[in-house]
């Protein structure tokens, strides 16, 4: 109880201070300990990550003192609220200080790399854990000498893993936490604009850019091949997000981008678990609406019903964009007209003619359409301008359709 307390209050430290900075959080207890990551879709401002990680141990140590003053005032009975009061304090508070020692992975180690790459760049990562690795190996010599063979066995694996990273940076690579303090390559900051802007083109051409620069670090290359995962589905090509997505070894790849490169590989087994894990670490409501739209296609209504908070109509629109973003036309109309059994509107109906005119169905778009204007569509004007009714415009039927319609600026 008091592991799972301390630990708990622990976590909740960083993963409070990260919302604040508008981050999303999740937490994970394992074992002795637990890990909170966030899952901000764009690189971490160093300041941010900073004050995340010092806020694990100020909670540990409020918690600590905290458990200390109540000790104070209601213990000395010696029972078990003594007992209890009296691990919360000495847990928490010893623990708050080991953390901040400046050894990675505690909160301090991270806090001196995050700070030593921005004081002196990626030589910053080479003082850091030259300093880690000699308080490591002091910790190490005084267990062993004060016979504390399990503390020594703690440091020892602290040790390695300051001595992996010392081996990465004499590879030329860089730790995933401060890929973004690494100075930014500037085509990579432009590419990262045009894929905000919606300008996927230059998007493209700008991280095919960095990419092409043999000397970019593995960080830096990972957050253009996001920019390409992200680019690619955009365009509805899942299986090249995927092969992008593959080579991030820096920037987080959001596990919604994950599920919507299964989902346009109609994986919707795959794509189900991981777009249900999205939508709980983010609580986001077009999360939430896409792994409705894929419960849709996996011809799973039933679990879509019991989803909270779940517009059906918009559930079925997320249903059926996805294999028309794909290309799979013929079967972005079959889904949309049993969008149209289920919900009766006329975006929905206006979406099935779409959907059958790309796939070469005119006279199933031209029915559709009559359709949408028995559920009150009335912008012709749209209509004929709209790309995906190509093939309708100039036939007849599409001609008389039009002209039947009172001429308005909405649907």
């Amino acid at each position: 109880g008091v592991v799972f307390v301390s630990a708990l209050v622990h976590e909740l430290g960083h993963a409070v201070v990260r919302r604040l900075f508008g981050e999303q959080a999740s937490i994970s207890l394992v074992w002795l300990g637990g890990v909170t990551r966030s899952t901000s879709p764009r690189p971490i401002r160093w300041h941010h990550d900073v004050l995340a990680h010092l806020a694990g141990p100020l909670f540990g140590l409020i918690l600590g003192l905290g458990s200390l003053g109540a000790l104070k005032l209601y213990g000395g009975a010696g029972g078990v609220l003594d007992f209890l009061l009296g691990q919360l304090a000495l847990a928490n508070l010893v623990w708050s200080a080991v953390n901040l020692l400046p050894v990675v992975p505690l909160d301090g180690g991270l806090v001196s790399l995050r700070l030593s790459v921005r004081l002196f760049g990626r030589r910053g990562l080479l003082l850091s854990q030259l300093l880690g690795l000699s308080i490591t190996a002091a910790l190490v010599a005084w267990a062993a000498v004060t016979e504390q063979l399990v503390l020594a066995a703690f440091f020892v694996l602290f040790g390695m893993q300051t001595v992996r990273l010392l081996q990465a940076y004499f590879r030329g690579e860089g730790p995933l936490d401060v890929a973004a303090e690494v100075p930014a390559h500037p085509e990579l900051q432009a590419a990262e604009a045009h894929l905000a802007a919606g300008r996927l083109d230059e998007a493209v051409q700008c991280a095919r850019t960095v990419l092409d620069d043999a000397r970019v670090l593995a960080p830096t290359a990972g957050r253009a091949h996001l920019v390409l995962g992200w680019v690619a589905l955009k365009e509805g090509q899942g299986r090249r997000a995927l092969d992008h997505f593959s080579q991030v070894h820096g920037p987080h790849v959001p596990p919604h981008a994950l599920a919507a490169a299964f989902s346009l590989l109609g994986d919707e087994a795959k794509a189900l678990p991981v777009w249900e894990m999205a939508w709980q670490q983010t609580g986001d409501s077009t999360i939430l609406h896409e792994w409705a739209g894929s419960l849709l296609r996996a011809q799973q209504p039933e679990r879509v019903r019991r989803l909270p908070g779940v517009d059906l109509a918009t559930a079925w629109q997320f249903a059926t964009r996805v294999p028309f973003l794909r290309g799979a036309y013929s079967e972005a109309a079959v889904l949309g007209e049993e969008a149209l059994r289920e919900v009766p509107r006329a975006d929905l109906a206006y979406d099935a003619a779409c959907a059958h005119a790309r796939a070469g169905n005119v006279e199933r778009a031209l029915w559709m359409l009559e359709q949408a204007v028995g559920l009150g569509f009335r912008d012709g004007d749209y209509a004929a301008s709209d790309e995906d009714l190509a093939r309708l415009h100039g036939h007849p039927g599409f001609d008389a359709w039009r002209s039947r319609l009172v001429p308005s600026t909405a649907a």
